[in-house]
């Protein structure tokens, strides 16, 4: 009798290996990445394009918040003193002094320039000043002094035509030029810099504070003194913003490397199946396909990183100009960047979860045998997608056009909406193969039996089609809206030639009679070039015993409070939204609108054209006025800048209020053009004068053509790619083709048909999702939509397929070598 011990059966497939069988297939998937990253070469172009693009946007975006720092520097309260006197502004300082410990006092005094309506700041200011120094930059010289010392910007040097070493008669006192200097923040700035005590008599005093929203609250304030506060929100949107536009970007990266992963499952299925068979999990083959995809991730993000960052340190000083300040070429948001480089690695990852999904659920005979996976219905991924769809159009209704949340939602929603209704178009595609001819039919069937890859390339196609549509149909609406005869802020045919840079939305500096009267003669030369037909005055009221605000008097507006609650208190806020700007009632205004001054009440204090002005506040003086305006209803435009809404002498008269020039009206014997508006910019700027036009649509044009230029571009490089992966996909077809007699031409019509279906139908489905959009935005007037750019959507559905099908023609003739040397299977 004898005893054998037999070993137990072995079972294959059970289990998981635990950390070595994934080391091994992480180990295969790297080898796989090294030996074939040349067939993913243009997912990571594109990876690195998108991060790098990333990258220098972010740059960009955090270094244009040169706004608020250029006037803040790094305090977060900007206050500025009712008292210019130096005894009680010497008190008021010792105040906010007591109360804040460290401060920073600029005092401010103007300068006229000769044939200019905006003064040059004399600012006496210190240098080290705690909160003060990022704003003043020393690139000659040296700073002043004594008394007799002055530095100057680059601007100003010109104006007076100043040198280092030379001397400034300014208003009978002599300054010796010392030093050359900038605010780095805003190198548009203009002003001079004298030593600490020597600016005078002085026109207004800024005191910079940092404190918390409490402490702040807490101590004492010297009377009639206005503060602003900074808004750090502001300088966070231009980041929020470019991330928003990389998540796009990325999305449209990782539809075209859901086509490539799906292309490389399908080329190493028999690898896979084989992976299988020794007795590797699903999971095991679904992480061969997501560590290839994390690896190119990876490689992509990272390789555009670094290319990002060099190209902002290279292009960084070449925006100083366009930006308006200096850059620090190695003051990048490192966070934002770090979240991109990690979306990057995220979105190729999940790119190849699908297709590594699919690959994983083929049987192992199926895989050896390298057929391709039936498609799955596309009913599924329609439901899901008219689901997104509709819910992104009802978020852009509930938006308003003001509600970023809902803009944000419905614009994601939306376009993943469109995306997941590709497998429906591709279906479509598909039963159309049955009345085509031979070539055009083979091609739509490859279409249909490869619709993983066919729908992620004919989504992304969509997505830079439907961009484009967006951008030209709302260039249309732009356009549209600019030749309505009546509505907006002014008539096509008249220009307003404002004193103020900012009209009448900023300060109104305190000219001299001899300075209005020099604005007066370089408004009539403007008229002259426009062939004026008249010339209106138009006069503004501001509070002149109130505080200035950046050197100038606030222009009073009417606007509508808002309430507010803040740290446990109560309060009002006014928005610039649907105020309305006052203008002062003056006999030219009332007769030039056919207006007898005698028929205006004695009683009257408001002439105006709007129903009612109920509710409306006087600001900024706010509701420290008790405003309960008579008014009286007469014929006034109904523009948003012209003179709708006049304010009698009565109202000046009872709220001490003061009348001084705004600016000048002109009317156009015709409409203007766009040339024209150029020219009366130019004019209007040497003056130190600002304009204002009806715009005319003409710069939104040429970026819609630009953008429907590049929508079409980049949907050609997506067919080619996608044209390549499908030639190389359907070699085997290709070969029994070859071996049937088929000739050059029916390989050039099969490529043809297949790039040309697929950009038709990307065309189609990238405007109907615009369309659709601007709809849900437009909703409350869509007759705006009807004024279609017609020859940029012509381009679109009509040139980017005819386009299409010649280039497939024409790059389909040659023969592969490997055609002809690869053996039938």
């Amino acid at each position: 009798m004898s005893v054998a011990v037999e070993d137990p059966p072995l079972v294959l497939g059970k289990g998981h290996g635990g950390m070595p069988a994934r080391r091994a297939v992480v180990r295969w998937a790297w080898r796989l990445f090294r030996r074939e990253w040349r067939q993913q070469s243009l997912v990571l172009a594109l990876l690195l394009v998108a991060i790098a693009a990333t990258t220098v946007g972010l740059g960009a975006a955090a270094n244009t918040a040169g706004g608020q720092a250029s006037t803040f520097g790094t305090a977060n309260y900007l206050a500025t003193l009712s008292s210019t006197q130096d005894a009680q502004a010497d008190a008021d300082i010792a105040t906010l002094r007591a109360s804040f410990g460290t401060i920073d006092v600029i005092r401010h005094q103007k300068i006229p320039v000769p044939g200019s309506a905006n003064a040059v700041d004399l600012r006496d200011q210190d240098p080290n000043g705690p909160y003060g120094r990022s704003m003043l930059r020393l690139n000659a010289g040296r700073y002043p002094t004594g008394a007799d010392e002055v530095a100057v910007t680059d601007r100003v040097a010109t104006l007076f035509a100043l040198h280092l070493g030379g001397t400034w008669d300014q208003g009978g006192r002599r300054r010796t030029v010392v030093g050359l200097v900038e605010n780095p923040l805003d190198l548009r700035s203009r002003f001079a810099l004298v030593a600490p005590g020597q600016a005078g008599p002085v026109d207004s005093v800024t005191v910079l504070i940092r404190a918390t929203e409490s402490e702040f609250s807490a101590v004492k304030r010297p009377d009639g003194m206005s503060v602003n506060v900074r808004g750090y929100e502001q300088e966070a949107a231009g980041s929020i913003m470019v991330l928003m536009l990389a998540t796009i970007g990325l999305m449209f990266v990782g539809l075209l490397a859901v086509a490539g992963f799906t292309v490389m499952a399908q080329r190493r299925m028999r690898s896979l199946g084989m992976l299988g068979a020794i007795g590797a999990s699903h999971r095991h083959i679904r992480l061969v396909l997501v560590a290839n995809g994390a690896v190119i991730g990876a490689a992509g993000a990272l390789a555009g990183a670094a290319a990002g960052i060099a190209g902002w340190v290279a292009l960084g000083p070449q925006l100083e100009p366009l930006l308006g300040h200096r850059i620090d070429r190695f003051q990048l948001p490192w966070l934002p960047v770090i979240g991109a480089v990690l979306l990057a690695v995220v979105t190729t990852v999940c790119a190849s979860w699908w297709p590594a999904r699919g690959a994983a659920r083929v049987p192992v005979v199926a895989a050896l045998s390298a057929r391709p996976v039936p498609p799955r219905p596309a009913r599924r991924f329609a439901a899901v997608g008219a689901v997104l769809m509709l819910g992104g159009l009802a978020a852009l209704i509930l938006s308003r056009q003001t509600k970023p949340p809902y803009i944000i939602g419905g614009v994601l929603g939306t376009a993943c909406g469109l995306l997941l209704l590709a497998p429906v178009g591709v279906a479509i595609l598909g039963r159309f193969a049955r009345v085509a001819p031979l070539a055009p039919r083979l091609a739509l069937r490859d279409l249909a039996r490869y619709r993983a890859r066919s729908s992620a390339a004919l989504a992304a196609i969509g997505l830079a089609v439907g961009i484009a549509a967006v951008v030209t149909l709302s260039a249309g609406v732009s356009v549209a809206k600019a030749q309505v005869p009546t509505g907006g802020n002014l008539p096509a045919d008249q220009a307003i030639v404002w004193l103020a840079e900012e009209g009448l939305g900023g300060p109104q500096p305190p000219l001299t009679p001899a300075q209005v009267d020099n604005a007066r003669q370089r408004a009539d030369a403007i008229a002259a070039e426009l062939h004026a037909t008249s010339v209106l005055p138009l006069q503004t009221l501001v509070n002149r015993n109130g505080p200035q605000d950046n050197g100038g008097y606030p222009a009073m507006w009417l606007a509508q409070p808002h309430p507010i609650t803040e740290g446990g208190r109560t309060g009002v806020s006014y928005s610039s939204e649907g105020a309305i700007k006052l203008f002062v009632a003056t006999p030219e205004v009332l007769t030039h609108y056919g207006i007898d001054p005698a028929s205006i009440a004695a009683d009257t204090d408001v002439v105006t054209s709007r129903a009612s002005v109920d509710g409306y506040d006087l600001i900024p003086a706010g509701r420290d006025v008790q405003w309960h305006p008579k008014v009286q209803h007469v014929a006034l435009p109904a523009y948003t800048s012209l003179p709708g809404t006049l304010i009698t002498q009565r109202v000046l008269e009872a709220l001490k209020l003061t009348a001084v020039p705004a600016g000048w009206l002109i009317e156009a014997p015709k409409n203007l053009t766009q040339a024209q508006i150029d020219l009366v910019e130019q004019r209007a700027q040497a003056g130190g004068l600002s304009v204002e036009t009806r715009p005319t649509g003409a710069d939104v044009v040429r970026l819609a053509n630009y953008m429907t230029g590049g929508g079409i571009a980049v949907a050609l490089g997506v067919l080619a790619m996608t044209v390549g992966l499908i030639r190389t996909e359907t070699a085997r077809d290709l070969r029994t083709l070859a071996a049937a007699g088929a000739r050059r031409g029916t390989r050039r019509a099969l490529t043809a048909a297949t790039a040309t279906a697929l950009a038709l139908l990307g065309a189609v489905l990238g405007v109907t999702g615009a369309y659709l959009a601007l709809l849900a935005w437009h909703h409350r007037d869509p007759h705006w939509l009807g004024h279609v750019p017609v020859l940029n959507l012509a381009a679109i559905l009509i040139g980017l397929p005819l386009v299409a099908y010649v280039g497939g023609w024409l790059l389909a003739g040659k023969e592969p070598p490997a055609l002809s040397r690869q053996p039938l299977e």
